[in-house]
């Protein structure tokens, strides 16, 4: 049996599930999902349009919302053919090379934006409890050091991920997925070898990076409300604090999501299926879509130039 589970990985096929519970609804369902990637794809490349193009904008608070834009874009890329495929064009099937090929891109940006947002909440930091060095402390060459250090963590972190499914055995020649997309605590369940290994290094690196940049991003906050409280003015201490709604909004709307995935993965066992595939594309979908609307919304030179652009207004 073990020969014969390591025979078929190389052959085997997934299958990946859309929300057969709607039956009758696929149109709009893929209308709906249509519009959230065509949202998320238009608003992050006009972030970067307007950052590229607004010189008051090259400064590092927007070359991490850069980075943000880059990545929110790559979660869209890697999820969007199989979730078409699977919802819209009932065209499930997926080899096996490609659902870990899926795999890694997913998991890759999704560290990756930890580390972007701690990058970020460092920012604020700098920018609030020492802004007379913030110009020395985040200087281009150290903000682009600082972006090369997050891809290559999660580069490092992902990488062993494939190799460590492919040395199961899996038993069936098809095997049926519970999303329209390949997650590792999904692929995990599949195979009829011992998973240990898998589950231990799953846990070790979601502790490691989700948990220590969470943490992180906490202690920054702390610190920077303890300097806020500080200031005596009142309207001193808003407006500094305004300075981090956006980016407030954007670590929420990232680490809820995935810490109610993490939730109803562990404790909603009996939970109906469509529960847990609807939450996991809450978690996928909706920080990229969002999180270009937040930075148009409170950045005011981002609000003028998207202005300019779209309505022709004169400032």
């Amino acid at each position: 049996m073990g020969d014969f589970g390591t025979n078929i990985s190389s052959t085997i096929s997934f299958t990946l599930t859309g929300f057969p519970e709607m039956k009758g609804l696929e149109h709009w369902l893929a209308a709906l999902l249509l519009l959230l990637y065509a949202i998320s794809f238009l608003g992050n490349i006009l972030i970067l349009f307007i950052i590229k193009e607004e010189q008051s904008l090259h400064q590092p608070m927007y070359y991490f919302v850069s980075l943000l834009s880059v990545n929110d874009l790559g979660v869209s890329f890697s999820t969007l053919p199989t979730v078409l495929a699977a919802v819209c064009f009932h065209a499930p099937e997926m080899t096996f090379d490609a659902c870990l090929a899926q795999m890694f891109f997913i998991h890759f940006s999704s560290w990756t934006e930890s580390g972007i947002l701690l990058a970020m909440s460092f920012d604020r930091y700098v920018a609030i409890c020492n802004p007379l060095r913030y110009a020395t402390v985040l200087t281009d060459v150290r903000v682009a050091h600082i972006g090369i250090s997050i891809v290559i963590r999660s580069f490092c972190m992902v990488f062993p991920l494939p190799f460590l499914l492919k040395r199961l055995p899996f038993c069936k020649a098809s095997v049926v997925l519970t999303h329209s997309y390949c997650l590792h605590a999904d692929l995990i369940r599949l195979p009829c070898g011992d998973t240990t290994i898998n589950s231990m290094y799953g846990l070790f690196i979601v502790i490691s990076a989700f948990g220590v940049d969470s943490l992180l991003i906490l202690l920054s906050y702390v610190l920077i409300l303890h300097s806020v409280l500080a200031i005596t003015s009142r309207d001193e201490r808003l407006k500094t604090l305004n300075t981090c709604v956006s980016h407030i909004c954007a670590v929420l709307i990232f680490y809820v999501p995935m810490v109610s995935v993490s939730m109803v993965h562990r404790f909603g066992k009996h939970a109906p299926e469509y529960v847990h595939k609807f939450m996991s594309l809450v978690y996928l979908l909706v920080p990229p879509m969002l999180n270009p609307i937040i930075y148009s919304i409170k950045t005011k030179e981002i609000r003028r130039r998207l202005h300019k652009m779209l309505l022709g207004a004169k400032f």
